[in-house]
């Protein structure tokens, strides 16, 4: 898995359009942490993780936008349907 190729990222969730791409630099620890999480549990990937944590940093620090929300419970809880966006 290359981490450092950037690539466009899929949406978590069905109906979703508009998806960017960007690149960021981080600290080798952090991503080395990711890659062991992604390695450990096969069902996550970079962009899941990535777009989880966003939405998750965005909503525990006041950000009210329901699709943000349902961003973040849908990478949480991918086989749950009602997360998804209708």
């Amino acid at each position: 898995m290359d981490l450092q190729t950037p690539v466009r990222a899929q949406a978590p969730v069905e109906g979703e359009g508009l998806t960017v791409s960007f690149r960021a630099e981080v600290p080798e620890a952090l991503l080395a942490s990711m890659r062991g999480f992604i390695e450990q549990h096969p069902n996550w990937d970079q962009y899941r993780l990535f777009q989880a944590a966003l939405a998750g940093f965005l909503v525990q620090n006041g950000l009210g936008d329901r699709e943000v929300t349902r961003c973040y419970l849908a990478n949480l809880f991918p086989a749950q349907a009602s997360f998804r966006q209708q």
